[in-house]
């Protein structure tokens, strides 16, 4: 098939750009060091590459990303990344997990995440660290008595995880390696007192941001790298674009110097200004 008898708007992938892209990342975060977050290209066909590369564990941000990768037998080591409170929308996780059909962690930043992952019968978790994105994770200084709430609520805690997702689209280079590093001393200071609690050896965090300067983290939860976005080519992160949108264009008006392409609001996210 070519490009031209694609059925548009269609979104193409760049083959020879995504292989480049992951023997880059591969080069610093190989193996198991990386564990990809599927969020960011939301396709068991590219999570397939990256395990034939070597990467086997992988994040989620929903918890039909989770099912969808168990379903497509990815399911080797599989990290809910998101906070979920209700041991219902956790049940079919708890189920993989029953049956053997994935492995499967989440993340836990509270009693409350905690009751639910228990309840659900997950077993896993890693105890989620603010480190300075007012979003989801406990405050550091909690992290130790969690990881200890966990266990006492029959969960193995896997590790501690982080994200610095307030510095990873800092321009300058040097500007971002430092706000990482003051973000991930929080996470690595949380991570001892997860430890010294009896958790285990993970820390986890960071992403395609700080990909060159996170030094902190034993695996690194990148995703965008794959296939790029331009908030972070802006950013020059080392990365190539490696995908676009096919359109055809459906008006012409020559005269007026405009067209019209089958390629609107629908079809493209605006979130990062216009394409």
């Amino acid at each position: 098939m070519r490009l031209g008898d694609l059925q548009t708007p269609a979104l193409v992938a760049d083959r020879q750009g995504f292989d480049a892209n992951v023997a880059t990342m591969a080069a610093r975060w190989p193996g198991a060091a990386l564990r990809p977050h599927v969020k960011a290209f939301k396709s068991t066909a590219l999570a397939a590459e990256l395990v034939a590369a070597g990467h086997h564990a992988f994040c989620a941000a929903t918890v039909r990303e989770v099912l969808g990768m168990a379903a497509a037998g990815l399911g080797a080591d599989l990290l809910l990344a998101n906070e979920v409170p209700d041991p219902a929308r956790l049940a079919p996780l708890g189920e993989l997990v029953r049956t053997g059909a994935a492995r499967v962690t989440v993340a836990v930043d509270g009693p409350e995440t905690i009751a639910a992952a228990a309840a659900a019968g997950l077993r896993e978790v890693f105890v989620d660290v603010n480190v300075g994105m007012p979003r989801c994770g406990c405050a550091p200084d909690r992290a130790g008595a969690l990881a200890t709430a966990a266990q006492q609520a029959g969960l193995t805690v896997r590790g501690t995880m982080g994200y610095e997702g307030h510095v990873v689209g800092i321009v300058d280079r040097d500007e971002r390696a430092a706000g990482a590093g003051t973000a991930m001393r929080l996470l690595a200071d949380a991570h001892a007192a997860v430890q010294a609690a009896g958790g285990g050896a993970i820390c986890t965090g960071g992403g395609t941001g700080t990909w060159d300067c996170n030094e902190h983290v034993t695996e690194l939860q990148a995703g965008s790298f794959t296939l790029m976005d331009t908030h972070y080519e802006a950013a020059g992160v080392g990365f190539a674009p490696a995908m676009h949108l096919e359109t055809t264009v459906v008006s012409r008006h020559p005269e007026g110097g405009w067209a019209a392409a089958d390629g609107g609001l629908k079809a493209l996210g605006m979130d990062h200004g216009d394409p």
